[in-house]
């Protein structure tokens, strides 16, 4: 992921509804992701109540969760969170990739934007700075998906 972030614009979230699904495999990085996506949208006032988290064990099954909260139709944003960190095979590499793909398939069927926030990573401390460490990616993801949100309700009111 690139340290080019773009330029921050002004978010107003507390009308959009917004779902979370998020895998326990590597719960305490994905946890940093959650905390950090949660504290963003609430200092953008996103109420706490109009959040839905859905917990799922890993991060492949991270898309089947998001398109049962796609199918639903109740939230402007979707944010899909999980850590992969690699081991002596590349089997984190396929499982991004496969999850990225799906996420992505579901966004544009459903028409419900969808923030892949799985992050891959090819050791721990390389997930760790990007979790819970100084590139924490949860403000990020956030952001995007009250932008994104916002993009969604303009287009497609």
């Amino acid at each position: 992921m690139s340290l080019d972030a773009p330029a921050q614009t002004p978010l107003d979230g507390s009308q959009f509804s917004l779902g979370v699904v998020a895998a326990r495999f590597n719960g305490e990085l994905v946890d940093g992701l959650l905390r950090e996506l949660m504290a963003t949208w609430a200092r953008h006032g996103v109420p706490a109540a109009r959040v839905e988290l859905v917990r799922v064990p890993g991060s492949h099954e991270v898309p089947v969760a998001v398109q049962l909260l796609a199918d639903a139709g109740r939230h402007d944003c979707l944010v899909a969170l999980g850590v992969l960190v690699g081991g002596e095979t590349r089997h984190h590499e396929m499982v991004g990739t496969s999850v990225s793909h799906a996420l992505q398939t579901i966004a544009l069927a459903s028409r419900i934007p969808v923030i892949n926030g799985v992050v891959v990573a090819d050791t721990r401390a390389q997930a760790e700075a990007r979790c819970t460490g100084k590139i924490n990616r949860g403000t990020e993801f956030a952001r995007a998906a009250l932008e994104m949100g916002a993009v969604r309700r303009k287009l497609h009111p």
